[in-house]
């Protein structure tokens, strides 16, 4: 049986993906990564001994334990005795902050801000104080005094706001719900009101009034006007009869915050829909479909007389991804321009994905969390997830059986 062998990136994000989550077991990560729960175990204890994980010294195997005498044996009762009260104090502690946060879960249901903690402090303070209040909520006692100080203003200010919001409403219904902050500003301030766009913004942003806005796509397909035509050798034939032959890439966007993105560029086997390759940046340069090709042959061995087919990127129409095809012995095929059913195999690899780890949310937590949730899907996805064009197997396992059934023949 031949030895798998692992690179450093691979057993680093191992590493990073079972340390992220508390609630993560080396069984159920070993099965999500393909590997045993001894070697990711192993991993982990490597990557805590070199960040000064605790280990056994020398010193301590070599000592020899006495027989203890009747004073060691008075204070290590002793000892015990004072741990047991200290554990129960412990205990009665996490208790009463069980039945704080117990009681303040109705409280922050809809959303948990800052003011939420002061009020719900204010509402709870005579069951068990504000020291403790503010402990367990994570809200400094010197914060909360001076909110609890400013209630009357708030309340003139909470007034005002609902009668600008009025005003706000009575202009947006005028524009047939067009309008949004800076028109509005202008309209207001035209009638005579003093107001600035930030109060405006603030304002509708808390009555939930929003003018008409399309989203913008994010485009990551930009052709490149100057690039040598390439033929379109797949005409939507997405199928192949053994590995290594044929395979199909994109470039999609990741977003990670208001308005920041991480890039994903992919190699998909058009056999067994494996992901042979795939590169992650916060740019879309060249380097990232290069970097993904170049995993992909790394994974293979070789990638002489395969086709790659993709869209006309100009990442992907560059001179330098064209010399990468030629030194990798690729021959380079690409659909019409402006026709996503030309790359449909690789769009629809990165609609599943994105499916499958926003989980329905507009993006990712950061892009720490980003890179984990990639790295974790796509080894599921080759090793684990069913794929409908495999006869609902794995890829992976349906180019093991194929090379089976190969061999049997």
């Amino acid at each position: 049986m031949v030895m798998k062998v692992y690179s450093p990136e691979f057993k680093a994000d191992a590493v990073a993906l079972y340390l992220a989550d508390p609630s993560h077991t080396f069984e159920g990560i070993g099965k999500d990564l393909g590997i045993s729960r001894e070697t990711l175990r192993n991993w982990v204890r490597a990557e805590r001994a070199r960040h000064g994980g605790g280990s056994t010294t020398s010193t301590e195997k070599n000592t020899v334990d006495s027989p203890p005498t009747a004073e060691e044996l008075q204070a290590e009762n002793e000892a015990l005795r004072r741990e047991l009260a200290a554990v129960r104090k412990e205990n009665q502690k996490l208790a009463t902050e069980r039945d704080i946060l117990r009681k303040a879960t109705k409280f922050f249901r809809t959303r948990d801000d800052l003011v939420n903690r002061f009020q719900f402090i204010e509402d709870h303070h005579r069951a068990w104080g504000v020291k403790r209040l503010c402990a367990v909520l994570e809200v400094a006692r010197s914060s909360f005094y001076k909110w609890r100080a400013g209630r009357a203003a708030r309340a003139a200010r909470e007034r005002a706001d609902v009668a600008l919001a009025e005003r706000i409403r009575a202009v947006h219904a005028e524009w047939d719900g067009t309008y949004g902050r800076p028109r509005i500003t202008a309209e207001l301030r035209d009638d005579g009101e003093r107001v600035n766009h930030k109060r405006v913004g603030r304002v509708m942003r808390k009555f939930g009034i929003a003018g008409l806005r399309l989203r913008r796509r994010q485009v990551t397909t930009v052709p490149e006007p100057s690039a040598t035509p390439v033929p379109d050798l797949f005409r939507r034939d997405f199928t192949a009869s053994a590995p290594n032959l044929k395979y199909v890439g994109d470039l999609t966007y990741l977003p990670v915050g208001d308005g920041e993105f991480l890039y994903l560029a992919t190699v998909i086997d058009c056999f067994s829909r494996r992901l042979v390759g795939w590169s992650i940046a916060d740019h879309m340069r060249t380097e990232l479909v290069a970097d993904a090709l170049r995993a992909a042959a790394a994974t293979r061995g070789s990638l002489a007389g395969a086709v790659f087919h993709s869209d006309h990127g100009a990442q992907y129409t560059s001179r330098e991804f064209a010399d990468i095809c030629d030194q990798l012995g690729v021959q380079q095929s690409m659909g019409t321009v402006g026709t996503s059913a030309d790359n449909a195999l690789a769009e629809s690899f990165n609609a599943a994905l994105k499916r499958e780890t926003l989980r329905g949310a507009r993006r990712y937590d950061g892009v720490r969390a980003c890179r984990l949730a990639v790295f974790r899907w796509t080894t599921r996805y080759n090793t684990r997830r069913r794929h409908s064009a495999n006869g609902q197997q794995a890829p992976i396992a349906y180019e093991q059986r194929s090379a089976t059934l190969t061999l049997a023949a």
